[in-house]
């Protein structure tokens, strides 16, 4: 098949960088990494459209040469002439769906791949930069927009071809008709250039709006159980309608310059039709011309519909493409926080101690440390320390090991210091990879975890087990039961220097007793920080930091380490 031909062999890594200087660079940027699919298309879709544009050109020879002179041979002719151009036609058209395909798919995938590298990258700094409601609307609705403009190339340069031909083959016959079509065709389709810009306008309106709704539609199902229990459905719920019913008049305004466009593409060139008909029958009746060639410019002129109406499709496709292109060049825009250092200080081997001036924490390596504070004073504490914060905070003043936090090899710091703080959350799909992500785990060490982070019980709750699959990123799971498996999960990396906050807030006192004495036997000899108010940590620890009532070491009295 001719779609194989330009299946994309790239892996995700190895898709080159998308130039994402502007939107119309960014399209430019997807036809040349994979030009021939559209190159092929436009060949294809030129010879789709060609035997339809000289298709009423045939008819009016047939008429003059076989019928109206009785040559009965000639006749034949061209009905041999006609088959030939169905034949060609047919062929045509079966390459143009694969090709077209082709570089609609090229386009959605390649942009999909590169939109998942750049979240990749971001990482963590993604929530800080962007709302998920944005990405979620760019993936679903404004991808498939690019697509669309690369399937319309084959069609829309069909169009063009097709048009030169008959304005030339009119203009040979009759230079009096071939202007009319010549001038005529482009003024219709400047004509309906205007409504182009509003049209743009009011889709980037909807996309905006739409987002917002993604947004308020994800916080309203990741909160559903908090908001029965505050009975606070009805009103989330009124503020959603509000929401969509923006969305839907956005929609509508769209729809309605749509509808505007589709209807200049038909009237506009439907006058110029009107104007060849009646020139063409008063010159038929002067004797200027045949009536096969009346037949012939009659045909030719309602044919010049189709290639107007696939131009206008295809300037509206473009349209929706560069807003579609805008918003992917914005989110490819956005820097990764915290930014790579200039001269990056890898971490010394073995065991890393982790000591921060603003607070006075100092993490001995190797120890369980509990730090005595919770809620968002704890989670300010722990970003801070593991460089995890929003883009404004400095990270100055904390050393792991004796390495400026600051100066770090962020890869190195990313795979050896890890935070797990409140909002990480579970994904949906097989509960084995969930644990154990990329490395691979036996049973034992899956078993070793959730026995640690004390979940085995959460086994019967997934049906399958370990070879269960988590839906919905584990909804029909308690808050107990999915704070635990994100807890054994964290602990199957393995990190160096581990950072817990509050990590039991969610479970009972005997559970979180038992949760602490395990965590520290199976983190023995690894630097562990849990930010904490529970006594049944701070009693299990080999440190406790009780930091003082402000965080800056200007103003603030020491922070208070008693080791157990």
């Amino acid at each position: 098949m001719l779609i194989g031909l330009f299946r994309p062999a790239e892996s995700p890594v190895t898709v080159p960088e998308a130039d994402h200087r502007s939107a119309w660079r960014y399209l430019w940027w997807l036809i040349r990494i994979r030009p021939w699919p559209l190159v092929l298309s436009a060949l294809l879709g030129a010879l789709w459209m060609l035997p339809l544009a000289v298709l009423p050109l045939v008819v009016g020879y047939a008429i003059d040469d076989g019928i109206q002179a009785g040559a009965s041979d000639s006749l034949l002719g061209w009905v041999a002439v006609v088959v030939v151009l169905a034949v060609v036609q047919a062929g045509a058209g079966a390459g143009l769906i694969q090709t077209a395909v082709g570089g609609q798919m090229h386009a959605v995938s390649t942009t999909h791949r590169v939109l998942a590298r750049q979240a990749v990258r971001l990482g963590g700094s993604l929530r800080h930069r962007t709302a998920s409601g944005d990405v979620v609307a760019v993936v679903a609705g404004d991808v498939p927009g690019i697509g669309s403009a690369f399937e319309v190339v084959g069609r829309s340069s069909g169009a063009v071809v097709s048009f030169l031909v008959i304005a030339v083959a009119l203009t040979v016959t009759s230079p009096v008709l071939g202007v009319v079509v010549l001038i005529g065709v482009p003024a219709a389709l400047l004509g309906i250039g205007p409504l182009l810009r509003p049209l743009q306008r009011r889709n980037e309106e909807q996309r905006d709006r739409l987002g917002t709704a993604t947004a308020q539609a994800g916080d309203i199902c990741s909160g559903l159980r908090v908001l029965r229990g505050i009975g606070g459905e009805r009103t989330f719920t009124a503020r959603f309608v509000d929401i969509s019913q923006e969305v839907r008049r956005a929609g509508e305004a769209a729809g309605r310059m749509e509808a505007w466009i589709g209807a200049a593409g038909v009237f506009l060139p439907g006058l110029v039709t009107v104007l060849v008909a009646w020139l063409g029958a008063r010159l038929a009746l002067s004797g200027v011309i045949t009536p096969g060639e009346l037949v012939a410019f009659y045909g030719a002129s309602v044919f010049l519909v189709i290639p107007v109406s696939t131009a206008t499709e295809a300037a509206e496709s473009m349209s929706l493409a560069r807003v579609a292109a805008g918003r992917v060049c914005r989110f490819l825009s956005i820097t990764a926080h915290p930014r790579p250092p200039a001269d990056p200080m890898p971490l010394p081997a073995g065991p890393l101690s982790l000591t921060d001036d603003a607070t006075g924490i100092q993490a001995p390596a190797g120890h369980l440390t509990a730090i005595a504070c919770s809620g968002a004073r704890a989670s300010a504490v722990a970003t801070r320390i593991t460089r995890y914060g929003p883009p404004d905070e400095a990270a100055t003043g904390t050393r792991v090991g004796d390495v400026p936090l600051e100066h770090a090899d962020l890869p190195g710091l990313r795979a050896r210091v890890v935070y797990s703080g409140h909002d990480d959350i579970l994904f949906s799909g097989p509960l084995r990879t969930e644990l154990s992500g990329d490395t691979p785990r036996t049973d034992g060490e899956l078993m070793s975890a959730l026995r640690a982070a004390a979940a085995t019980d959460v086994l019967d709750a997934v049906p399958g087990g370990l070879d269960g699959v988590l839906v919905e990123g584990g909804r029909s799971l308690s808050g107990g039961q999915r704070q635990r498996l994100v807890l054994a999960r964290v602990l199957l990396a393995d990190p160096d220097v581990l950072v817990l906050d509050d990590p039991t807030s969610a479970v009972d006192a005997s559970t979180e007793a038992l949760i602490a004495r395990r965590v520290a036997a199976y983190r023995a000899g690894r630097t562990t920080l849990v930010l904490t108010d529970s006594p049944l940590w701070t009693n299990t620890a080999d440190t406790v930091v009780r930091l003082p009532p402000e965080t800056d070491r200007r103003t603030a009295p020491e922070a208070e380490q008693t080791a157990s």
